[in-house]
């Protein structure tokens, strides 16, 4: 085993080679062009579009505002049912958006919303479902598409660790009346900062683009919008990125399977992809038997360098400014789990390391 000397983090930035990312910048200098939907943005939305199989994408900003465009372009008002178990942006942008959240508790083998909880919330004030696909895996969307046509309701994945994903060979973000995808510098693929709307009607499609640039073309103002734009050097970055994203997940895939292997004996819970899922390998989160065991194992890491993260913690519904009601499934596992470090340039002898370590604290 190497010496391992630096801190390991649960994720690190992937960077791709200077030069590559220089080029771009000169292309850059020499347009002029930085932002407003320049040449490189365009370029980007049409290899993403491309590479994940969908009809529509408009990059932005950033994931969380991805989020509210999609909340904004749908139209909606009233209470929206979503998750106890996500990431705090996806409950606050629906608070951001003036619309009321209420929450879902989550099943207790996929970690999603649990669609079987769903009807009993519904009622005439409801307007849409907004679920997320916890760490890269799908929420039923079969189960959830039924009950939304059912009731007459929009559906808004939160796709920010979807990258890349099938389910049956179909890409994760076609299901749904919108998708949104964080790429953040931590993400599977990144442009440092950004993210995407992904959709599947074209009318959709125009309200994003023009909510994200204050609402007009040209000279022409069509409705409110804000400043949700990227820039050139943003998207220079995911140009770069994207042609090596399938040869990082699999390397991703090579980390995970070493460390189920290494952790077997350990009484922790993994999530595993099944046959119908072409996965992505976002994150490696263990579930401990309890919260003392979690803490335990998580400070003796941590003293010896290694930096897992509570992700999730806490339940949304726990938070100060919702006031949710109780999710006891979601509530239960905030309290035991922990992402173990997982990126594209993690070493084989820091993934054994890092599993000596729990299996010494066990």
């Amino acid at each position: 085993m190497t010496d391992l000397k630096a801190d390991l983090n649960v994720t690190q930035t992937y960077l791709p080679p200077l030069e590559e990312y220089i080029a771009y910048v000169r292309e850059i200098w020499e347009e002029g062009w930085v932002t407003n939907n320049g040449r490189l943005v365009q370029q980007l939305e049409d290899q993403l579009k491309q590479f994940l199989g969908v009809p529509y994408l408009q990059y932005v900003s950033n994931g969380t505002v991805a989020l509210q465009l999609a909340l904004n372009a749908l139209e909606l008002k009233g209470k929206v049912l979503t998750t106890s178990y996500s990431y705090v942006a996806t409950s606050s942008i629906i608070h951001w958006e003036n619309c009321q959240p209420v929450f879902i508790d989550i099943h207790p083998e996929t970690l999603c919303i649990d669609p079987n909880l769903i009807e009993e919330r519904i009622d005439e004030h409801t307007t849409a479902i907004l679920a997320t696909h916890v760490y890269g895996y799908p929420c039923d969307v079969v189960a959830i598409d039924r009950i939304a046509k059912k009731h007459n309701l929009k559906v808004i994945y939160d796709g920010a660790h979807a990258f890349g994903v099938k389910l049956n060979g179909t890409p994760i973000y076609q299901y749904g009346d919108a998708s949104t995808i964080s790429f953040h510098a931590t993400k599977v693929f990144h442009t440092v900062e950004g993210g995407a709307v992904i959709t599947n009607d074209s009318t959709v499609d125009e309200r994003i683009f023009l909510s994200k640039a204050f609402g007009h073309r040209g000279d022409e103002h069509y409705r409110l919008g804000i400043n949700g734009k990227n820039s050139e050097f943003h998207a220079a970055m995911g140009l770069c990125n994207l042609p090596r994203v399938s040869e990082a997940i699999l390397r991703r895939k090579q980390l995970s399977e070493l460390y189920r292997e290494q952790l077997a004996d350990v009484p922790i819970r993994t999530l595993q992809p099944n046959n119908t899922l072409s996965y992505n390998y976002a994150y490696f989160p263990a579930i401990f038997e309890d919260y003392d065991t979690m803490q335990r194992v998580k400070q003796g890491m941590e003293a010896q360098g290694i930096f897992p993260r509570r992700y999730f913690y806490p339940a949304l519904n726990q938070l100060p400014y919702h006031q949710g009601e109780p999710c006891p499934v979601a509530e239960d596992i905030t309290q035991r789990v922990l992402c173990l470090p997982l990126h594209s340039t993690l070493k084989e002898d820091e993934v054994l390391f890092v599993s000596s370590v729990i299996n010494q604290l066990f």
